[in-house]
């Protein structure tokens, strides 16, 4: 293998990104990828005629960095209505955006999954959000989620009927501890734009961002042992040059090849995707669990949403748990099952599980929230994903990017731009200080 001039660890989005700047700037790259194939997390399986997902992942359609990455048109995007069904007291309750469907105000208005009150906040909430730029946002004051919706007095009903299903969903934190940056830059993103699913499934983002780049320069199905500055050494003893090497995968996994021992914390998920015959949903929508008893957070037909994730005659059913579910995969289902008897009744005994997907990755923990970390850890070494972003799907391509474009300052000898100045609003309520880290140092890698 010839020596390129920049190794490139991972083909995930952020990997790709990062390749599709430096391929632009014609700096040659190899992407070293473990798996059988590009996309990271964004992976889909197809089962008996189904598209499956790893994990229920959403393209919201406002992110700038895939407006700016991504063909829209080529991806055949499928929306979700916006809104949600939300499961309460034995009851189903249809919560609409009512700006995009203004002819469901009042019904939103007099549902119980909030009081009269918290519609209001809402209002106000999109307001000052919409109003306010990207960069206000993810340096806006910081508390968790919970502290912010309780500071604007949003009443306990609200936060545990829809905040907690829906954007505890979206975070992968039920508790709403995550940063409230990252809950408001979400909220921002789906009041300005769609949810929405690629019609043949997930993975065909990473698989159009791959089809620019060269395709002898991805390298599939060889796992790197370890890094260091211009240099990667695979498990099956080889080492790699170049002039300057990027981690672009996981957390856990650039940790490890680093040799760092401190630790980079992630919240899990578990989907179990079932078919049924006949659909729960007449629309594309998801359905909340509103404060109901058992381990479902969400539900949703995917098929309703994108039609080709499920064969003629069929429908496709994924069923989100938050967390690590401790129990065996058995106990796991008939609980899963038992929430849905009550949710459908005895109909919903015959779906057929597909099959379940355990991700103990499932995003990373990020607190405070520091979405443009510096990725240079030490001249010649590079380090970008999500979890040194906001953790989203525009958290990890914009990470890619930057990556690409402080590297190439490297190799160009150009100086680095001034760090932003923080206002006192870039302030988080909970501060720690600490002295800065050394380039390179457990420190420097959040």
């Amino acid at each position: 293998m010839s020596n390129p001039d920049v190794l490139i660890v991972g083909a995930g989005l952020a990997g790709l990104c990062c390749a599709r700047k430096l391929h632009k700037e014609g700096v040659s790259f190899q992407i070293i990828e473990a798996s059988d194939a590009c996309g990271g997390r964004l992976r889909t399986d197809r089962v008996d005629g189904f598209l499956l997902d790893r994990g229920l992942h959403v393209l919201l359609t406002a992110y700038p960095e895939a407006l700016a990455e991504l063909d829209y048109d080529a991806l055949e995007l499928c929306a979700f209505s916006p809104g949600a069904l939300v499961r309460h007291e034995g009851r189903f309750y249809r919560v609409s955006d009512p700006w995009r469907e203004p002819g469901t105000f009042l019904t939103n208005f007099f549902s119980p999954i909030g009081r009269f009150s918290d519609k209001f906040r809402i209002a106000r909430l999109r307001t000052a959000l919409l109003n306010a730029s990207i960069e206000e946002i993810l340096e806006a004051e910081e508390s968790s989620a919970m502290s912010a919706l309780r500071r604007r007095r949003f009443s306990r009903r609200i936060i545990d009927r829809f905040f907690r299903p829906l954007f505890g969903g979206a975070m992968l934190d039920t508790r709403l501890t995550t940063s409230s940056r990252q809950f408001e830059f979400i909220f921002r993103m789906l009041a300005e734009g769609d949810a929405a699913l690629p019609a043949r499934g997930i993975q065909a983002i990473p698989e159009q961002l791959a089809a620019s780049l060269p395709a002898e320069a991805i390298l599939l199905d060889q796992r790197v042992h370890s890094v260091q500055p211009g240099q990667a050494k695979l498990m099956t003893g080889e080492t790699i040059s170049a002039r300057a090497v990027v981690l672009a995968t996981e957390g856990p996994e650039a940790v490890r090849m680093l040799g760092l021992e401190r630790p980079v914390a992630s919240r899990g998920v578990c989907c179990l995707y079932f078919s049924a015959r006949e659909s729960p949903v007449d629309e594309p929508m998801p359905v909340l669990s509103g404060g109901s008893r058992g381990p479902i957070n969400s539900l949703v037909v995917v098929n309703q949403v994108a039609p080709g994730y499920a064969p003629p005659g069929e429908n496709l059913i994924c069923i989100t748990v938050v967390g690590w579910p401790s129990r065996d995969d058995q106990t796991l289902i008939n609980m899963v099952r038992g929430q849905l008897k009550r949710w459908y009744g005895l109909v919903a005994q015959e779906w057929r599980l597909l099959r379940i997907y355990r991700i103990d990755h499932g995003l990373p923990v990020s607190f405070p929230l520091e979405h443009q970390q510096n990725p240079r850890l030490q001249p010649g070494l590079y380090a970008c994903g999500d979890h040194r972003s906001v953790p989203c799907i525009h958290g990890a391509m914009e990470s890619g990017r930057l990556a690409a474009e402080s590297l190439l300052r490297e190799m160009r000898n150009q100086p680095d731009p001034p760090p932003r100045k923080r206002s006192s609003a870039g302030k988080h309520h909970q501060h720690h200080s600490r002295p800065a880290p050394e380039p390179g140092s457990d420190d420097d890698f959040d």
